[in-house]
């Protein structure tokens, strides 16, 4: 028996049946992956499963993973989606769960995130109580480049109010120690999501909006990757971001 899935599967309170429709898959079909040893799905199900799930492949296919194993400078790919729509809520939940030390939310807006994590304010307020950093990274809503962004884009939800969305929900958990938000006009084009060794990123192309961003899915796995690449861009868009409170307090921006 796959111990491993069984558990997997009853902590995320996930029926044989509900993740065979996940898989597109019969449901006997998902009572074989789990009790007939050394049956193993296909690669495009393992990755479904995983991300449901929010488990690693290594640990519910050990032998899998290890003949599957990558080696070169592209290990750090976790998944690859063409559209950020197309990546599961439930991975960003999963992700935002287990994270214990850092949480940062460098995307321009992060509107969505309010729209497709039920109860995320309280979730940031519980990660910050227990200790886990939170930064939020968005546009400055008055800013010359949000107005011109704006113009590409073309939609009527405008990116300030997109952002003003987010600045009226992190002001209702602003007191909580260990959230923060600065504003940066330093990631337009470009937004990343951490969560501890986890990362998301999304580059913008030209006259589309968030949710149709080419997207990856990344695991730290090496000094100086992909991975701290991004993180570093990070740290410097932070350190030279403006800290969002301190405006408002000092200069009603």
């Amino acid at each position: 028996m796959n111990e491993a899935l069984r558990r997997a599967m009853a902590q995320a309170r996930l029926t044989d049946r509900e993740l065979a429709e996940r898989c597109g898959v019969d449901i006997k079909t998902i009572g074989r992956w789990i009790t007939q040893t050394g049956r193993v799905p296909h690669a495009r199900h393992r990755w479904i499963i995983c991300e449901v799930l929010g488990e690693d492949e290594a640990v519910l296919w050990p032998a899998a993973a290890k003949k599957a194993i990558k080696v070169g400078p592209d290990r750090e790919i976790v998944s690859v989606y063409p559209y950020r729509s197309g990546c599961p809520a439930s991975l960003w939940r999963s992700l935002i769960t287990k994270a214990e030390r850092e949480l940062t939310f460098a995307g321009y807006t992060n509107y969505f995130l309010w729209l497709e994590q039920a109860r995320f304010g309280t979730a940031l307020r519980r990660k910050g109580v227990q200790g886990c950093r939170v930064r939020f990274l968005v546009g400055d809503p008055d800013s010359e480049l949000t107005r011109s962004r704006e113009q590409e884009e073309g939609v009527a939800l405008t990116l300030s109010t997109r952002i003003r969305v987010t600045l009226a929900e992190l002001e209702k958990i602003q007191s909580q120690p260990g959230i923060d938000a600065r504003y940066s006009s330093g990631h337009a084009h470009l937004s990343v999501f951490r969560f501890d060794d986890d990362m998301i990123v999304t580059p913008l192309l030209t006259h589309s909006v968030g949710h149709d961003a080419p997207t990856l899915h990344l695991r730290r796995r090496q000094d100086d990757g992909m991975f701290d690449r991004f993180a570093a861009h990070v740290e410097e868009l932070w350190r030279r971001g403006t800290p969002i409170w301190e405006r408002e307090i000092d200069g009603q921006a």
